[in-house]
C-alpha cells in the first residue's frame, strides 16, 4: 500500500488538541481528495459517467470509484441502474437545505462590507426589498471622503437611484411583484417626466417614456449593475449589483455611492468592478447556480 493511502486511512483524533487553536490544522486528506468529487457533480448539468466525473475530479477512474463505494453507502451519490450514471444523493440534498436555512444574506453580505469599503474608499450600503420599494438596511461610510449621508429605513426610488434600478431591473417579472413593480414604475415615470434635464446638474438618462424606462432596464440587465449619475442627487454616483439566492430571487442589492469629483463613475472602473467582484462571490456562497464555484473570499 502507498504511503499517501495510509496516510488517508489514519483515524481522525476527535479530542482537542494546542494545534486546534492555529490558523490552519492536519486534516484528513482523503475527505478533502473525495470532495473533489461532489463539488463535480455539484457544477454538473446532470448524471455523470464514472470516467468523466473521475475526470472532472483529476484523477483515476478506479480511485473515483472506491470513494463512490462509499459515499454510495452515505447516500451522498447514488447510481442510475441502468444508464450508470452518478449523481447527488438524497443525504446530500438534506445537507444542501440544511445549510440554505441557515443563510443570512444580510448577514452575509455585512461581513463583506469592511472589504468592499476598502477596495472602493467610499459609502457601501445593503438593501432590501420592503413594504415600500428597495430599503437601505445598513450602511458604511469611507472616512477620509466626505459621505453621502444615508438613513436606516430611507426608501430609493426605483428610476432616480442606482438601487432602484437594480430591483427594478432583476425583481420578478411575474406575480405580484411584478405588478406592483410596474405600477410604482409608472408613477414614478410622471413624475420624472414632469422634472428639467440638461441643466448640467440634472441627469440625462432620466427616462422619459415606458420604451426609455425598458431600454434603462434591459442595459442593467446587461452589464449586471445598475449606475446612476447626477440622477439621485446633484454631484453624487452610485452603482448597484444584485445578490440572488440558490431559486435565482433577488435576495438584496449592494450599493456604493459618492461624490463623482471622487468615485470613478466608469462600468468598468474599479469600484463597479469591485462591487460585481463581491456581490457574484455573496451570490455563489447563498447557493445561486450563474455564479461559479462557491467562494468564501471577499
Amino acid at each position: 500500500m502507498r504511503k499517501r493511502e495510509i496516510l488517508d486511512q489514519t483515524p481522525a483524533d476527535d479530542t482537542d488538541t494546542p494545534d486546534d487553536t492555529e490558523p490552519q490544522r492536519a486534516g484528513i486528506q482523503s475527505v478533502e481528495v473525495g470532495f473533489e468529487l461532489l463539488e463535480a457533480m455539484s457544477q454538473a448539468h446532470g448524471p455523470l459517467m464514472l470516467r468523466d466525473l473521475a475526470a472532472a475530479a483529476s484523477m483515476s477512474a478506479a480511485k473515483a470509484h472506491r470513494y463512490l463505494v462509499s459515499f454510495q453507502r452515505l447516500g451522498l451519490v447514488v447510481q442510475d441502474p441502468v444508464s450508470n450514471r452518478y449523481d447527488l444523493g438524497p443525504a446530500a440534498l438534506r445537507l444542501g437545505l440544511a445549510s440554505l436555512a441557515r443563510l443570512d444574506a444580510v448577514k452575509l453580505a455585512r461581513e463583506r462590507i469592511d472589504g468592499l469599503l476598502q477596495d472602493v474608499g467610499h459609502t457601501v450600503a445593503i438593501a432590501v426589498w420592503g413594504n415600500q420599494g428597495p430599503t437601505m438596511v445598513h450602511w458604511a461610510e469611507a472616512p477620509q471622503v466626505m459621505p453621502v449621508t444615508l438613513r436606516l429605513g430611507d426608501v430609493m426610488p426605483l428610476l432616480s437611484s442606482a438601487t432602484g434600478r437594480c430591483f427594478a431591473a432583476f425583481m420578478g417579472r411575474e406575480g405580484r411583484d411584478a405588478e406592483r413593480l410596474a405600477a410604482m414604475t409608472r408613477d414614478e415615470l410622471a413624475r420624472l417626466k414632469k422634472l428639467p434635464r440638461g441643466d448640467g446638474l440634472t441627469a440625462e438618462d432620466l427616462p422619459q417614456s415606458p420604451a426609455e424606462v425598458q431600454a434603462l432596464l434591459d442595459e442593467v440587465r446587461r452589464r449586471g449593475v445598475a449606475r446612476v449619475v447626477h440622477s439621485l442627487l446633484p454631484g453624487v454616483g452610485g452603482f448597484c449589483a444584485p445578490v440572488f439566492d440558490a431559486q435565482g430571487r433577488l435576495a438584496l442589492g449592494m450599493v456604493v455611492l459618492g461624490w463623482v469629483a471622487t468615485l470613478d463613475t466608469a462600468w468598468d472602473g474599479a469600484p463597479a468592478t469591485a462591487l460585481l467582484r463581491t456581490t457574484r462571490r455573496l451570490s455563489a456562497d447563498l447557493g445561486h447556480p450563474g455564479s461559479g464555484p462557491r467562494s468564501h473570499a471577499t
